[in-house]
């Protein structure tokens, strides 16, 4: 990890209509670090990645990308800087074949993945890149999810629950493939239910409780910590 700041939240609200979700959220992300939102459902942790790609209602405080402050930005401004949103329901449009749905998004930068590339990481998208989106197994739809952003150059990539639902198997091979992207420098912010799945994977978790970051949980803290994550998460 280079150290270097690259994704600063700070004071953040966040509302849907009169319904104030989160109340004054604050963490920080280095650049190649992972971290994992961790929590109750209900907690806030999807409405702080949609807050940080401007999909909520009226936000305030501060996400500074990369220097920059983004709060007042659109979305699709957001997404040009290098950030890449893997939302829980996928998004996979079910007339397009697997390969049309990877060549959809446009590219937001450099450095992007080529198909080759993604499907030597993801050898299930090449068997099935003919086939339609809604012919594909939830695992793979995730995978697809996952392989899109990657192709369009995001480098701050926002995944949203992606091993809920899927086989063991699957999520092994999602966990391998969140190390390789470590490992090649994608900043990560990663959004999980099964704390079993994040912990190995995260470098500093945070537990978000009432839209408010509760505890910042650092790797080498996690066994000391884990009688509390389990009262805290119910795990």
């Amino acid at each position: 990890m280079s150290g270097t700041e690259y994704l600063r939240v700070s004071d953040l609200h966040a509302f849907y209509g009169e319904s104030h979700i989160l109340h004054g959220i604050d963490f920080t992300v280095r650049k190649g670090e992972c971290i994992s939102l961790l929590g109750r459902n209900g907690a806030g942790r999807t409405t702080t990645l949609r807050a940080i790609m401007g999909l909520t209602g009226k936000r305030t405080g501060s996400i500074m990308l990369n220097g920059r402050e983004v709060i007042n930005m659109a979305s699709h401004r957001i997404a040009q800087l290098g950030v890449g949103y893997c939302p829980e329901e996928r998004g996979i449009y079910s007339s397009l074949s697997c390969e049309e749905n990877l060549l959809l998004p446009p590219q937001v930068g450099s450095g992007g993945m080529s198909l080759d590339e993604l499907y030597e990481m993801f050898p299930n998208l090449k068997e099935r890149r003919n086939s339609q989106g809604t012919r594909l197994s939830g695992g793979e739809q995730q995978m697809l999810a996952m392989a899109r952003i990657l192709r369009t150059g995001a480098k701050l990539l926002l995944l949203d629950e992606i091993s809920e639902g899927l086989a063991p198997v699957i999520v092994q091979k999602l966990g391998e493939i969140i190390r390789t992207l470590k490992e090649r420098d994608y900043t990560i912010v990663l959004v999980e239910q099964n704390f079993r799945f994040a912990a190995p994977l995260a470098d500093r978790m945070f537990v978000v409780e009432h839209g408010q970051i509760a505890a910042e949980i650092a790797q080498h803290e996690l066994q000391d910590k884990l009688p509390y994550l389990q009262e805290m998460l119910g795990v």
